[in-house]
Formats: C-alpha cells, sequence, structure tokens
C-alpha cells in the first residue's frame, strides 16, 4: 500500500510538472556571424513588447572570477538588483574597475575574495578592466528583463519558462558593430510553444592586448 501512495504521489508530481510547462513558451536562439560561424558568448533578451506588463524581479548573487589574469566568464549577464562578487584565485593581485555609466566602481588591489559583493542597479553593460593587467577585459551585461540566455559555443541559447505573450527580442555582443536596438525582433509565443529566432550579425575583430610584457623587461605581472 506505501508504494502505491508513492507511486500515485509520483505521478502526481510529473502531471503538475507537465501542466506547468505547458502553460509556458520558450524562445530558441541562434546567431551566427556575417561569415556564417556561429557566435558564443552573445546576451539574448526577451522584453514584453506591452509596457504595462509588470516584470518579476529575479537578481540573484553571482560571480565573475578572475583566473589565468582573465575574467571567466568573459560575459555575464544578470538581472538588474544583482549583486556579483569578484573573487580572484591568481597568484598575484587585481584591481578590477569599470568607469561605464550602468556603474562605476573600483576594487582596490587585492587577492581572494573582496569583502562586499558590487550590486548592479541599473541595465546597460558595464565593461571590466583591471588597473594591473591591461589586456584583462570583461562585460557585465545588467538586463531589465529577467528573461535572458547567452549563447553557447554552437550560437544557441533557450529562454525557458517565459509566460505566453508578444515578446521584443535583441541581441548584444562585445563585438556587434551596430546598436542593439537594431537587432530588434518582435515574436508572439503561445503556451507550449517553442518559438525560433535567428540573427546574423556584423562583427568587428577582437581588440588584442599583449598580454605580458617581454621577459626580462619591466615589471613582474
Amino acid at each position: 500500500m506505501r508504494n502505491h501512495w508513492r507511486i500515485a504521489a509520483f505521478a502526481l508530481v510529473v502531471a503538475i510538472a507537465r501542466d506547468a510547462r505547458a502553460q509556458t513558451a520558450e524562445i530558441d536562439a541562434t546567431v551566427i556571424d556575417q561569415q556564417g560561424r556561429p557566435v558564443a558568448d552573445a546576451v539574448v533578451v526577451a522584453m514584453p513588447s506591452d509596457p504595462n506588463v509588470r516584470l518579476p524581479a529575479k537578481p540573484r548573487d553571482d560571480v565573475v572570477d578572475q583566473i589565468d589574469k582573465q575574467f571567466v566568464p568573459k560575459v555575464q549577464v544578470v538581472a538588474v538588483g544583482t549583486a556579483v562578487t569578484f573573487p580572484n584565485n591568481d597568484h598575484v593581485r587585481h584591481q578590477v574597475y569599470s568607469f561605464s555609466p550602468a556603474k562605476r566602481f573600483e576594487l582596490p588591489l587585492y587577492a581572494g575574495v573582496p569583502a562586499k559583493p558590487i550590486v548592479f542597479e541599473k541595465p546597460g553593460v558595464v565593461v571590466l578592466g583591471c588597473n594591473i593587467h591591461d589586456w584583462m577585459i570583461g562585460y557585465i551585461y545588467v538586463s531589465e528583463s529577467p528573461y535572458f540566455a547567452k549563447t553557447r559555443a554552437d550560437g544557441k541559447a533557450s529562454l525557458t519558462n517565459l509566460p505566453p505573450r508578444a515578446y521584443i527580442v535583441h541581441v548584444w555582443h562585445p563585438q556587434i558593430t551596430v546598436a542593439e536596438e537594431k537587432t530588434r525582433k518582435t515574436i508572439d509565443v503561445t503556451p507550449g510553444a517553442h518559438a525560433e529566432v535567428a540573427w546574423t550579425l556584423d562583427l568587428k575583430p577582437e581588440a588584442s592586448i599583449r598580454r605580458a610584457p617581454v621577459p626580462g623587461q619591466g615589471r613582474r605581472y
């Protein structure tokens, strides 16, 4: 009898989960460059087209690491209000900063984990740098909408558990050559639907900064 109730309870949970998925929608995005190659680290954001829709607040703690004198991940996407910690896992000290209008801050030269995270209160792109290592460049995309995803190495990303409605979907990438607003597309998704959207982005070459000083010259990094 006990096993019977367990099976019945499991079946009920599965049915509830299936019903919940049927009431939401999904947008599958694909991003390629001008040469047809998949684009990784493109941020895809869906904003309800109805400006009166109240967006759920979904800030959460997040991390941008420093490993091998690089920001990891190089591109991070967070919701407005998210607190981000910048641990330093290198054997040298870093001094992380940003002069971006969306968030200006500076963490004094440190090793380990800073005492306090940085809270990103305004939407926009925040460019990260290190005052000690000029080649260290990272990006935090602060999204006003909680519905976002970042493309993988195959250029694909999925925005899941979307309330069914019309969305304005757009994409951003550090090397994009046009204004983000010009990538906007309107997608209307119904319950249980998997809508598809694709972009071909014209990307500029990635800026290359010499990673380390010439051996025997200058100070140690």
